[in-house]
């Protein structure tokens, strides 16, 4: 769907401005595709960015700054949301034997085994998603978002 019908918005006042929305626009449209496969495991995609971010760093732990400089969400509550997996028995947190004001969080098995089960779902799901568009036009859309930002 164009973004005109999609936000009932006929004219814009320039194409920088209609794209700046149809990003923020997609990426709440994107936001909501992957909530609807994380919803069923009572999981935030951003408390699965937090269990991603940890399996890729074991076997080394993090701690909580490691962890949000990591995020796709930089306004996360990285604090609150470790703190959930945790009571959901999805990482651990420790004291640093060797630093007694560092954390260490690590990702448990119970953590792990969630990740393994959602790994084909969250793929499945990516790909209906971006089914529409070529390899290429992906290829092309990443450079245009990169050169974006910076």
């Amino acid at each position: 769907m164009r973004l005109e019908e999609a936000i009932k918005q006929p004219r814009f006042k320039d194409e920088y401005q209609k794209a700046m929305l149809n990003i923020v626009f997609t990426a709440n449209w994107l936001e909501v595709a992957i909530a609807q496969v994380l919803k069923r495991y009572d999981l935030s995609s951003q408390q699965y960015n937090v269990l991603r971010i940890l399996r890729g760093s074991k076997p080394r732990p993090l701690n909580l700054l490691d962890i949000q400089e990591r995020m796709m969400d930089k306004m996360s509550n990285a604090t609150r949301l470790v703190e959930k997996l945790r009571q959901k028995g999805l990482l651990t947190r420790s004291q640093c034997e060797s630093n007694r004001r560092k954390v260490e969080i690590e990702i448990t098995d119970k953590g792990m085994a969630l990740l393994t089960e959602l790994d084909p779902l969250m793929h499945q799901a990516d790909r209906e998603i971006v089914k529409k568009i070529t390899e290429e036009e992906a290829q092309q859309l990443n450079m245009l978002l990169d050169k974006l930002r910076s």
